[in-house]
């Protein structure tokens, strides 16, 4: 059985991913928590002796390894999906106040539109379910480099729990897949001088019209957005999408999907 995954969007976002047809991937150190992927996740400070044997101090070799781990951070992208489509903080969060979308994707489809050389290091994305904490427990960086990355790359703190978050990882992504926002676009037709920070820069992922599982409407959505999807995917993304629409359970504080048609 596929594996469903859900993206949280404002109807902006939601119109772009549907238009495009593509999964945005956001630089690790732009995201909203400040320990996002963060260096001081892991410990550095027990170097192997091999290491210790030549003239290079301790000091230097922790700062070293410090410093690779922020610049593996600043060079590594990924995508936010969630396990759940019906979290009412997170359509309150990603979705402004329950007017936007939550789409479902079937991660094999997903998977099997990964580009050649989407990425320069892995060619397609990790998949790592985030895991929660409620202290940072700082693996040893030098007893497994799969444990450290998925540590740094998939820790959160239990604040974040209600997201249910699965991400899509990639280091080092093809620029070729390197686009502006709208937003951004915009500024630089505005600004044309302006110096970008690579890290502002998002990653586009292709995916095909088979990847579009289903499409949730938030319980504040437009109508005349809400009718403006329905008619684009029916005729022109995938005629056999579910299509569902939000609704407020009356007996508990939760949302109810409704099948449309």
């Amino acid at each position: 059985m596929s594996r469903i995954l859900y993206k949280y969007l404002d109807i902006v976002g939601a119109k772009c991913m549907i238009g495009n047809k593509n999964l945005q991937f956001t630089n690790a150190s732009q995201l909203n928590d400040p320990f996002d992927c963060h260096p001081k996740l892991i410990d550095y400070s027990n170097i192997p002796q091999k290491r210790l044997q030549g003239w290079i101090p301790e000091n230097w070799w922790i700062e070293k390894e410090e410093n690779d781990a922020l610049n593996l951070r600043n060079d590594t992208w990924l995508c936010s999906l969630s396990k759940v489509k019906d979290s009412l903080l997170m359509w309150s969060h990603y979705c402004y106040n329950h007017r936007g979308v939550c789409i479902g994707l079937d991660m094999d489809k997903v998977m099997e539109c990964v580009p050649p050389m989407f990425g320069t290091i892995y060619l397609e994305p990790l998949v790592i379910d985030v895991q929660y904490k409620d202290i940072i427990e700082r693996p040893n960086a030098y007893h497994s480099i799969f444990d450290r990355l998925s540590y740094q790359w998939g820790t959160k703190s239990r604040d974040w729990e209600y997201e249910q978050e699965v991400r899509l990882v990639i280091p080092n992504p093809n620029p070729t897949y390197a686009a502006f926002t709208p937003q951004q676009a915009e500024q630089d037709k505005k600004y044309p001088n302006k110096i970008w920070d690579w890290r502002e820069v998002r990653h586009y992922m292709p995916l095909g019209n088979d990847c579009f599982e289903s499409i949730y409407f938030g319980v504040n959505i437009e109508l005349s957005e809400k009718e403006k999807i329905i008619q684009y995917v029916r005729k022109k993304l995938n005629p056999q999408i579910k299509l569902y629409q939000m609704g407020v359970d009356e007996n508990a504080f939760r949302l109810r999907p409704i099948f449309v048609h």
